[in-house]
């Protein structure tokens, strides 16, 4: 007979969506509805523009200079809920048992789900295509267009989401350094790692990227209000299925996550 022993553990990739790049806020009783969505005036979408104190005379003379008024834009995110269930025979396995781990289930794989879920309902279908005509281009092109289109719309720390299965190229051209706990480009852009960007990789139009090519996002700053984790039964008795013995227990959390003015978008090669 097999002796049991502990589960090997894991570590979450430390530079996902709940790694050093995003703003994480734990939302406690105070002000649960936040995670029913929040919306906001956008902040530094607006341009920040010159203007000439003293004309030419003979141009405009008595002119005062005429200035431009941006109107900020609200914005808004919407709330996911991400869950994971485990069952398993009553025999040799406790309520206690169960709850510890389903709750390392959820906490190991809860930012692949948001990443996910971000992808596909967040940044794909917000973003501007900015791939060519030509088709895919090389990383490091793809991380110049993608960096440029935020500037000119947002002149702050953005964020670059890549594909798990393409963050070994960015090592190709010194395209990201390490910052601490943080991954940042030439730039300045903070970089964001995804194995659940990797599941997904669709594009604006939502068709996902083919064989040997790879979507890559930038957007304005993340962040993520996170609520409490649950425990779905609360009660031992209840998370039995008595009709075969077996035991079923979810861990389930809620999550906002939330972006600010541009999402761009562009394909690149993954394969020379």
């Amino acid at each position: 007979m097999r002796r049991r022993v502990d589960a090997i553990p894991g570590t979450p990739l430390p530079n996902g969506i709940l790694g050093g790049c995003t703003t994480i806020i734990d939302v406690g009783d105070d002000d649960i509805h936040q995670l029913l969505g929040v919306e906001w005036l956008g902040l530094g979408c607006c341009p920040v523009r010159d203007t000439d104190w003293c004309p030419d005379p003979d141009e405009s003379p008595g002119e005062v200079p005429a200035k431009e008024f941006c109107r900020p834009r609200n914005e808004s995110a919407d709330a996911v809920t991400l869950y994971a269930g485990v069952e398993c025979s009553t025999i040799g396995w406790s309520y206690p048992e169960a709850i510890e781990h389903v709750r390392q289930v959820l906490l190991l794989g809860e930012q692949r789900g948001l990443e996910e879920w971000f992808w596909a309902s967040v940044l794909a279908p917000q973003a501007i295509d900015l791939t060519p005509a030509a088709g895919p281009v090389n990383i490091a092109q793809g991380v110049a267009a993608l960096e440029g289109c935020l500037a000119e719309s947002y002149g702050g720390v953005g964020v670059l989401h890549v594909p798990a299965g393409a963050a070994a190229l960015l090592g190709c051209c010194n395209l990201a350094m390490r910052d601490g706990s943080r991954l940042r480009t030439l730039a300045g852009n903070c970089v964001t790692i995804g194995a659940g960007y990797s599941a997904i990789n669709s594009g604006p139009d939502g068709t996902p990227a083919e064989p040997g090519t790879a979507w890559l996002a930038v957007s304005g700053p993340v962040v993520v209000r996170r609520g409490p984790l649950d425990i779905v039964p609360d009660r031992a008795g209840a998370s039995i299925d008595y009709r075969f013995n077996d035991r079923r227990v979810l861990a389930e959390r809620t999550y906002v996550p939330a972006t600010t003015c541009t999402v761009c978008m562009i394909k690149i090669e993954v394969c020379p």
